[in-house]
C-alpha cells in the first residue's frame, strides 16, 4: 500500500454501522459510479403493541474507480458519517476496478481522526442545548436529606 502524494484525497473508506441505505451519496453522485443496495426488515416493536420496527439492511455499496472523479460529494452529503476519505492509494486492477463493501470497509482503520476543537472556539448549540437540560434535570431531581 502506497501512501497518496499531498494534496491527494487517497481512499473512500465506509463505515458499514453507519450506513442507513439512504441513498443520498448514489443520487448526488456527477459520476454514477456509487452501486447501494438494500432490502427492508422488519424487527419487533420498540414498545409492547406498537408497530413492527422496519429497518434497512445494506446488501451492496461499491465504488466503481473507473468512473469516479474524487470529487467527495458523497463524502460530504451523508448525512450519517459512514463515509470518509482515507489516506491510501487503491491500485487500478482489471478493465473496471470495482471495490466492494467488504474492501472499503478495510480502509476505515486508516482514517485519520478529526482536528481538535478550537478551546478558544464558542460552544456549539447541541453543547449549549444539552447544558440546559442537564440544569434542569438537576434542579428537579428531589433532594436526598
Amino acid at each position: 500500500m502506497n501512501t497518496p502524494p499531498a494534496r491527494s484525497r487517497g481512499t473512500i473508506a465506509l463505515l458499514e454501522e453507519n450506513c442507513t441505505v439512504c441513498m443520498l451519496c448514489a443520487r448526488e453522485c456527477p459520476d454514477w459510479c456509487l452501486v447501494v443496495e438494500g432490502h427492508t426488515e422488519t424487527g419487533p416493536p420498540a414498545k409492547p403493541g406498537g408497530r413492527p420496527r422496519v429497518t434497512n439492511v445494506l446488501d451492496r455499496f461499491a465504488i466503481d474507480w473507473s468512473l469516479c472523479m474524487y470529487c467527495g460529494i458523497c463524502v460530504e452529503v451523508c448525512p450519517f458519517d459512514a463515509l470518509f476519505w482515507a489516506p491510501a492509494l487503491v491500485p487500478a486492477e482489471g478493465e473496471r476496478p470495482v471495490e466492494e463493501r467488504d474492501d472499503l470497509r478495510q480502509w476505515v482503520a486508516q482514517v485519520p481522526p478529526p482536528p481538535a476543537l478550537d478551546p478558544a472556539a464558542e460552544p456549539s448549540e447541541e453543547a449549549e442545548a444539552a447544558a440546559r437540560l442537564e440544569s434542569v434535570a438537576a434542579a428537579r431531581a428531589p433532594r436526598t436529606p
